[in-house]
C-alpha cells in the first residue's frame, strides 16, 4: 500500500537546498529573526490572542524553521491550515450567535454544584487567601502566563506536529475541532456565566478578574491591555464548558497515549495549572472544567471510533479493488474423449 503524499512530504527531507551544517545555520538565523519580530510585536502591539493572528505567526515560525525549503513547501501550510482558519473565523463570529443583550445566562447551577463539592465558592476562597490588590505576587505572574498559553498552545503543538508528522497533525486537529464545535454548540444552547460575572451582579462575594494582572509586574502593559481588549470582545456567557481547561487537557491527553509513562506526570501539570488559574482568576467554575473534561473524553472517543470505522471501510475498499484487478483465469477446454 502506498503512502499518502499528504503524509509523506513532512516525513522525508525533500526540497532541501543545502547541506546539514548550512541548514542548521539557516535555521538558527531564521528562528532568531522570527523570535525577535515576535518579541517586538508583543512589546509594541500586544499578545496575539486572536486565533487567526496566532495561526499567521505559526506560519511565519514554520518558514523560519525551514527557511531552506522551496516556496512550494511553505504554501502547503496555507493549504493544509485553510480549513482550520475558516473554522476559526466561524468560531469568532459565533459570539454574536451565543450572546445578545437579551441573553439571560445560567449561573446558579454552577455556583450550587461548586458549593456542593467544596463547601465554598472556589474563586472566592482562593482570592481571599492569595489575592492582594496592593501587591503582585509571583503566582499572579505565573497565572497570567498560564492563562495566555490557552491562546497559543494548541496552535504551537499543531504546528510542530505538522512539521514532524502530518498524520499525527491531522489526528490531533480532528479531535480539537470536534471538541471546539461541541463547546460552541453548548454556548449557543446553554449560555452560562463565569464567576466574575456572578460577582459583578452580586450573586457571590466580590472577586477580581486577574488573568492579565501579572503582565504589569514584568513591564508588558501593552500585552495586558491587548488581552483585556480580547476579553471584552469575548463571549461573556461561554463558561460551560470551559474550553480553556478542555484545550489544555486535550493537548496533555493526546500525548499521554503517545509518550512514555514517565512523561505523564509532567503532562498532567499543564491542565492542573490551568484549572488553578481559571478558578483563581475568576474565569471559570470548577463545574465548567469538569464538564470540559467530559467533552474532551467524548470527543476523543467519538473521533477514535470514526477513525476505526474509516480504516475498516478503506481496507474493505482496497480488498475489493485488488480482487477486481485480478484477471479471471481462462476457462479450461474440455479434455478430448477416445472413441
Amino acid at each position: 500500500m502506498t503512502r499518502s503524499p499528504i503524509v509523506a512530504h513532512a516525513d522525508t527531507p525533500t526540497n532541501r537546498t543545502d547541506g546539514g551544517g548550512t541548514s542548521r545555520r539557516r535555521r538558527i538565523i531564521g528562528m532568531s529573526v522570527v523570535g525577535a519580530l515576535f518579541v517586538l510585536w508583543c512589546v509594541t502591539v500586544g499578545l496575539p490572542t486572536d486565533p487567526i493572528l496566532a495561526s499567521i505567526w505559526l506560519w511565519v515560525l514554520t518558514i523560519g524553521w525551514n527557511n531552506g525549503r522551496r516556496w512550494t513547501y511553505h504554501l502547503r501550510f496555507g493549504r493544509d491550515w485553510l480549513p482550520v482558519l475558516v473554522f476559526l473565523v466561524l468560531y469568532s463570529y459565533s459570539r454574536g450567535w451565543a450572546y445578545t443583550t437579551t441573553t439571560v445566562p445560567h449561573v446558579y447551577e454552577m455556583l450550587a454544584a461548586d458549593h456542593a463539592i467544596f463547601g465554598v465558592t472556589p474563586t472566592v476562597w482562593l482570592q481571599h487567601h492569595l489575592y492582594d490588590p496592593n501587591q503582585i505576587h509571583p503566582w499572579d505572574v505565573a497565572v497570567s502566563f498560564v492563562y495566555f498559553s490557552h491562546f497559543i498552545t494548541v496552535y504551537v503543538v499543531a504546528a510542530v506536529l505538522w512539521l514532524r508528522n502530518r498524520a499525527a497533525w491531522a489526528a490531533f486537529m480532528r479531535r480539537w475541532m470536534v471538541l471546539t464545535f461541541a463547546g460552541l454548540a453548548t454556548y449557543i444552547l446553554y449560555p452560562a456565566a463565569p464567576p466574575w460575572w456572578a460577582a459583578k451582579y452580586g450573586l457571590i462575594e466580590p472577586v477580581a478578574r486577574l488573568s492579565s494582572r501579572g503582565w504589569e509586574a514584568i513591564g508588558l502593559h501593552g500585552a495586558g491591555n491587548m488581552l483585556n481588549h480580547a476579553q471584552l470582545d469575548a463571549n461573556p456567557v461561554a463558561a460551560m464548558p470551559s474550553l480553556h481547561f478542555a484545550f489544555s487537557l486535550c493537548v496533555a491527553g493526546y500525548f499521554m497515549t503517545r509518550l512514555r509513562r514517565r512523561w505523564i506526570p509532567l503532562l498532567a501539570l499543564y491542565p492542573l495549572a490551568m484549572a488553578f488559574t481559571l478558578s483563581y482568576c475568576g474565569e471559570h467554575h470548577v463545574t465548567d472544567m469538569i464538564v470540559g473534561a467530559l467533552y474532551v473524553l467524548g470527543s476523543f472517543l467519538l473521533v477514535s471510533l470514526a477513525e476505526r470505522l474509516w480504516r475498516r471501510h478503506r481496507a474493505r475498499r482496497l480488498i475489493r479493488t485488488a480482487e477486481a484487478s485480478v484477471p479471471e483465469s481462462p476457462a479450461r477446454a474440455p479434455a478430448p474423449t477416445d472413441r
